[in-house]
């Protein structure tokens, strides 16, 4: 998909060379380029989540030991190389978030999970692209806070898809 392959350069190039790029000048200097998985079109979902009767309010602790206050607004439930597994997409003021951990976490992916925001799509579905998934700024960089996966989102199925851990030069 030539827009995943243009969006990915954007992000290096941001990274690279943005002021509010998560790097550090020093991380700057050494940095050449993210690591991806290739595309994989088996992991672009539009899903019908299951809403959540009454959506119940949760704080999600972050790296930095403060607390993030989300909804917890829908569940869905995916195969992964024949596996099930089931995920909750929260929502703030902000829109909806998707944290994850997958089975990869700390050897291919980033150990507290990616990230990602689901695309509400007409008839109350979603459109959820793990091909998108991206580390979290604290994933470079401690000063940034971010939230952490919660249990309920942590697989034990691999996503390969999105963005790799990033591995300092």
């Amino acid at each position: 998909m030539a827009g995943l392959d243009a969006l990915r350069s954007e992000k290096n190039e941001l990274f690279a060379h943005h002021p509010q790029s998560p790097l550090t000048a020093e991380q700057k200097h050494d940095f050449t380029g993210l690591e991806y998985f290739p595309e994989n079109a088996t992991l672009r979902l539009e899903i019908q989540p299951e809403l959540l009767p009454v959506p119940e309010r949760v704080e999600l602790q972050t790296s930095t030991g403060d607390v993030q206050v989300y909804e917890r607004y829908a569940r869905f439930s995916l195969t992964v190389d024949e596996q099930p597994a089931a995920l909750t997409i929260y929502r703030s003021e902000h829109g909806f978030f998707l944290p994850f951990a997958d089975s990869l976490a700390g050897t291919e992916t980033y150990p507290a999970g990616r990230y990602l925001e689901p695309e509400p799509l007409p008839g109350g579905g979603f459109l959820v692209d793990f091909n998108l998934a991206y580390n979290p700024y604290c994933a470079y960089n401690d000063a940034w806070s971010c939230p952490i996966t919660p249990p309920e989102n942590r697989l034990k199925v691999p996503i390969r898809a999105g963005e790799k851990l990033y591995r300092k030069a």
